[in-house]
């Protein structure tokens, strides 16, 4: 008997904020899976330090994001807790996370061991980044942005418009 078919699969995520690189990450995903959730940590500790963009903001700013790409049958969502949980909690049996370098890997893969010992019935499926925006990060655009730089070629263009407001206000 074969295996199950994944028809609903998560892409987690801080999106602090969502860049170009998230969007060909959740754009290709979604031509691989018919049901896609983008799920928006509240990270509030990540890496020792919180947020630029509130929770609230950062779905926001994916939902309008999604939508000027023609993906508005993506759905967002913010979550807390376990990634498991959260993908229990909404019948989704895969989590998708978009890969750039060698470091990604090492970090993902420990994170999707763990997910299999707590949930195996989730799978990890790992989507390569595309080499045009195996540089961009959320941490590089808030810190080219926050100097007064344009992140325009780095970020959908909602984004770029909150980055200037955020901190050029």
């Amino acid at each position: 008997m074969g295996a199950a078919r994944i028809d609903h699969v998560v892409v987690p995520g801080t999106f602090d904020p969502v860049t170009l690189g998230h969007m060909d990450v959740i754009s290709r995903t979604r031509k691989l899976f018919p049901r896609v959730t983008v799920a928006v940590a509240a990270s509030v500790n990540k890496r020792g330090r919180g947020t630029a963009f509130t929770l609230e903001e950062r779905v926001e700013m994916l939902r309008q994001a999604l939508a000027e790409e023609g993906l508005s049958d993506v759905e967002v969502l913010p979550f807390t807790g376990l990634l498991v949980d959260f993908c229990h909690g909404i019948g989704a049996l895969g989590v998708v996370k978009g890969l750039r370098a060698m470091t990604d890997f090492e970090y993902e893969l420990q994170q999707a061991d763990l997910n299999c010992h707590m949930a195996p019935d989730i799978e990890s499926v790992f989507v390569m980044s595309n080499p045009k925006y195996g540089y961009v990060s959320s941490s590089i655009v808030r810190e080219i942005s926050s100097m007064g730089s344009d992140v325009s070629s780095l970020v959908p263009p909602c984004v770029n418009q909150r980055l200037r407001e955020h901190y050029c206000a």
